[in-house]
């Protein structure tokens, strides 16, 4: 039996779960948002936002709309949704405790693929980090790795070169998928180096990360580095939603240009999504939409 029925079930704390549920609680309905870990999602890592206007940094932006909500009357409760089922007319949300909906949003965002090499696990926190804007201070003068040729790798390369002594771009292409104003950026740094049509194929070193060994045009060689930041892409936080959703080649949930997914009640947005642009700015209008949009469904 549910602990609590909501008008709206929104699961995710990133931004485009708060901007959704900010949004529905002030058109009147009843909302809770879910989130197992912090809210913000990977946003909160980025100090300087490109495109989002208006925005000091992910940290200050999440934390301006979770003081929103909270304000709002919006419930956050931090527990890990398990499983959502359909229950009469309405839908269970199963987490730590049980809960009922009239509509579910599932913006549970993505995560950070990994490199799935030797080393990567073992030296995790103890030079394998997955935040420049975090942890960049700590490789002060020394020589780091940055893996992946989109805007996120190039973005933390450049956060790094402000602290360490050379920055080394793993590339596995020949040319960067990033846009051309941070491809320009990097090619006039001169702390930043590019290796192209390379693979990581381990991570070694002894108490911490010492050395990479790369797999470049057939050949094997190692140099040193005392860290590794990995941006190859993210995989979607998609466990939790029911089987009848269909995911796309990658994982992400598939919906209709509504944004309602084949479970009808049941929506996705932000990073989850298939088709998503990446863009805050395209996170929040999504998390607008689908708020408008149950707003009226349940009117």
């Amino acid at each position: 039996m549910a602990q609590s029925t909501y008008d709206l079930i929104v699961i995710g704390e990133g931004v485009s779960g708060l901007a959704c549920a900010g949004h529905a609680r002030r058109a009147g309905l009843r909302v809770a948002t879910f989130e197992a870990n912090l809210f913000g999602g990977l946003v909160i890592n980025v100090n300087e936002l490109d495109g989002y206007p208006g925005a000091e940094s992910g940290t200050l932006l999440a934390s301006e709309l979770m003081q929103a909500n909270s304000d709002a009357g919006v419930a956050s409760i931090q527990e890990e949704v398990t499983a959502i089922s359909t229950a009469g007319a309405t839908f269970e949300v199963a987490a730590a405790g049980r809960y009922g909906a009239r509509q579910v949003v599932i913006a549970s965002g993505a995560r950070l693929r990994k490199l799935g090499v030797p080393g990567e696990d073992q030296y995790e926190g103890r030079g394998v980090s997955h935040c420049a804007d975090c942890d960049a201070p700590l490789f002060q003068n020394e020589d780091v790795v940055v893996v992946g040729g989109g805007d996120s790798a190039l973005q933390e390369a450049l956060v790094l070169a402000k602290f360490c002594r050379k920055v080394h771009i793993v590339h596995r292409g020949d040319r960067f998928r990033a846009r051309q104003h941070f491809v320009d950026r990097v090619a006039a740094e001169p702390k930043i180096a590019t290796i192209r049509n390379a693979t990581v194929e381990a991570i070694l070193g002894g108490k911490m990360v010492e050395r990479v060994r790369l797999k470049r045009n057939g050949n094997t060689e190692e140099f040193a580095a005392a860290g590794v930041f990995a941006y190859i892409g993210l995989e979607p936080n998609a466990g939790c939603a029911p089987s009848g959703i269909r995911r796309d080649e990658r994982g992400h949930l598939v919906t209709n240009n509504a944004l309602e997914t084949p479970v009808a009640g049941v929506w996705a947005i932000g990073a989850v999504r298939a088709g998503y642009s990446g863009l805050l700015r395209d996170a929040v209008a999504e998390a607008q939409r689908v708020a408008d949009a149950v707003r009226d469904r349940l009117d």
